[in-house]
């Protein structure tokens, strides 16, 4: 019985030792960067969201691994006001003709136990490339009975200075350039 055991055990450590990474594409209808900047230095804090995004990420859980890759469509801001969407929009905030896109790149690099917690990489906003850490406050894989197939989410945020992207409308007003984001993400198997 003994000898049972350890060979049931050495083939499910050999499993997982080998298990291979899964790549999950990012499902646009559950997966929205949100953020809060600065009005008039301090008079209150906008709050909008980006309504377009795609991307994938790579996750090797037994191996704590993992690769991020999001594009988000500058173009689909939405502040719930036609009139500060479309500003934001033009060349004196965002150029979205000029820089249709904002792109995140990075590494998963900081996990507690199979739970990543942590995200290294590049973000690029209005044609600048600058470093950005994510941290992750949750994360969920489980199987959804109604897709069929497992499904991973997270929650993340970070923070950014915009001036450094070269977004630095208000600031002559005296806004603060910080910006916090908070980022919903769900996705599913690229195979389903």
């Amino acid at each position: 019985m003994k000898s049972v055991a350890l060979i049931s055990i050495a083939a499910l450590a050999a499993a997982s030792a080998t298990a291979k990474p899964v790549t999950y594409v990012l499902d646009p209808m559950h997966t929205y960067p949100s953020f809060s900047a600065d009005h008039m230095g301090g008079l209150s804090v906008w709050r909008g969201k980006f309504t377009k995004t795609s991307g994938k990420v790579v996750l090797d859980r037994a191996a704590k691994t993992g690769h991020i890759d999001v594009t988000v469509d500058v173009g689909s801001i939405d502040f719930g006001l036609a009139k500060l969407d479309e500003h934001a929009r033009s060349p004196e905030i965002f150029d979205v003709a000029k820089y249709p896109t904002a792109t995140y790149v990075g590494e998963l690099t900081k996990w507690k136990g199979d739970v990543p917690t942590e995200a290294r990489g590049t973000f690029t906003l209005h044609g600048v490339s600058r470093p950005l850490t994510l941290h992750i406050d949750s994360f969920e894989c489980k199987y959804i009975a109604m897709f069929k197939h497992e499904v991973c989410g997270a929650d993340a945020k970070a923070t950014f200075n915009r001036a450094d992207y070269g977004v630095s409308f208000g600031k002559a007003y005296g806004f603060n350039m910080q910006v916090r984001l908070q980022i919903q993400v769900e996705g599913s198997p690229a195979s389903n």
